[in-house]
């Protein structure tokens, strides 16, 4: 069976490092990016693309926003699944996930259940 393969983007190495413990154990396959411009630059490689994104609303430089905008606007990446980590969880902060094409919201913290529950889905829809 094929491994997916995830990418994390936060700037907060411990969600990174506890989202990749989390996904790691479920045998996914994690790569990270510590801001939007990390993590656009591994999305214009054409190699080691991911099955789905985790992506941080707030970042320094390119917000997660911008980048999951850029990500829908592509043909070769629009249909990978974003889903947003984000603290900010207010109707006009997940309106404007929404808008910029977000497939789903994770709120921070995150629960280890929940995160990996929505992981599934999303990955499943993708494969069906």
């Amino acid at each position: 069976m094929k491994k997916h393969r995830i990418l994390v983007v936060d700037d907060e190495e411990d969600t990174v490092e506890l989202a990749r413990m989390v996904l790691e154990y479920e045998n996914y396959e994690v790569i990270s990016a510590s801001n939007g411009e990390d993590a656009l630059e591994l999305l214009k490689e054409n190699r080691n693309r991911p099955n789905l994104i985790l992506l941080d609303v707030l970042m320094p430089k390119i917000s997660g926003l911008e980048v999951c905008r850029w990500i829908k606007e592509n043909n070769e990446l629009k249909n990978i699944p974003v889903l947003l980590f984000t603290a900010k969880v207010g109707k006009k902060d997940r309106q404007a996930g929404e808008e910029a094409g977000a497939n789903a919201y994770i709120n921070k913290p995150f629960s280890a259940e929940d995160l990996l529950n929505l992981i599934k889905k999303h990955l499943d829809k993708e494969e069906n």
